[in-house]
């Protein structure tokens, strides 16, 4: 199993620099950050230092969208980073939440993000790609690689994602869904006559290493991560208006859990502080997260990587993003990858 971290890009981007720094030397492999123009600081700009100040470390977005730039331009920006550091980036995609709702527009339709992820991954590989009507290509592009990781969540993404992408990120990490959507993922992969088990698969969720089972380490380690609850809330919320309730198209362990969500301020997206997410029982976020001793995060891990995990990245907004490297880095990347 491969491990990656997931940040913000708050400033000083310094800080996320060394963050990653830090990851890497603890075992990480992967060092993925927020994409919202508005709400942080430009990630791809950030990359660049990240790259340069790491040895193997592979960078991305978790998850940029087709709206906000320009596919040619997004697939330049992967290209040349690309072309500098050898090929250690990984583009994770989606329809947009924060980044298109902050912005007054609406998330990406699937259509036009199973047409953007072919587009961007020919360009950034160097081959020809229709952009609006417009065959293009990217002369310079030499060896190019990106593999084009979707996050996903409803059947119909489901579904997209094992057609087109070359990865599956799923922000939560309960047993029961990973097992669900894995399965969807890889079902409709081989009808589209791809080999299911290529596709990556990326589950991401908070991580908070506790010294201890006490109710008062628990309690406090839930708090920081009730934030991820009311992120993934948006995405559940646009699932149930879209199927409804009770629809059977995505498992009710899901939905059940959003009835008393009553709103959502992106100006504290992802935060440990957010006031929007008290809706979000403890049940759920055990379910969604990895909280506890050492010894609790590497059985839960054991278990997602049984169901196919092929990496796990740790959203570490929270007060204790040092001490969370360090002790995965200490205990729990040794004991899951040998």
């Amino acid at each position: 199993m491969d491990f990656g971290l997931v940040l913000q890009t708050d400033p000083p981007a310094s800080q996320v620099v060394s963050l990653m720094r830090r990851a890497e030397r603890n075992g990480f492999r992967y060092g993925w950050t927020f994409d919202s123009a508005v709400l942080w600081q430009e990630p791809f700009v950030i990359y660049s230092q990240i790259l340069s100040n790491t040895q193997k470390l592979h960078v991305g977005p978790m998850v940029t969208n087709p709206g906000t730039r320009t596919w040619e331009v997004t697939a330049s920006t992967f290209a040349t980073l690309n072309d500098m550091f050898g090929n250690r980036t990984v583009c994770g995609i989606g329809r947009g939440d924060s980044a298109m709702r902050v912005a007054g527009r609406a998330p990406n339709t699937l259509a036009r993000l199973g047409e953007a992820i072919e587009v961007i991954r020919d360009l950034a590989e160097g081959r020809e790609a229709v952009v609006d009507g417009n065959p293009i290509r990217l002369p310079w592009v030499r060896d190019g690689k990106l593999p084009v990781w979707m996050a996903a969540y409803g059947p119909k993404a489901l579904a997209l994602t094992g057609q087109k992408a070359d990865g599956f990120i799923l922000q939560l990490a309960d047993p029961y869904l990973t097992e669900w959507m894995v399965k969807a993922v890889r079902a409709a992969a081989a009808e589209a006559g791809r080999d299911p088990a290529a596709i990556r698969i990326c589950v991401a969720a908070p991580a908070y290493v506790t010294a201890d089972d006490s109710p008062e380490a628990l309690a406090h380690a839930r708090e920081q991560c009730r934030w991820f609850g009311g992120m993934v809330g948006n995405h559940v919320a646009d699932l149930v208006s879209r199927y409804g309730e009770h629809s059977g198209m995505v498992p009710e362990a899901l939905t059940d859990y959003i009835k008393a969500r009553k709103g959502y301020d992106y100006s504290h997206h992802g935060r440990a502080d957010n006031p929007d997410t008290a809706f979000v029982p403890d049940e759920v976020v055990d379910r969604f997260c990895l909280i506890g001793p050492a010894e609790a995060h590497i059985e839960k891990l054991k278990a997602l990587r049984d169901l196919g995990v092929d990496q796990f990245a740790v959203y570490d907004m929270h007060d204790a993003k040092e001490a969370t490297i360090d002790a995965y880095g200490a205990r729990i990347i040794p004991a899951l990858t040998g």
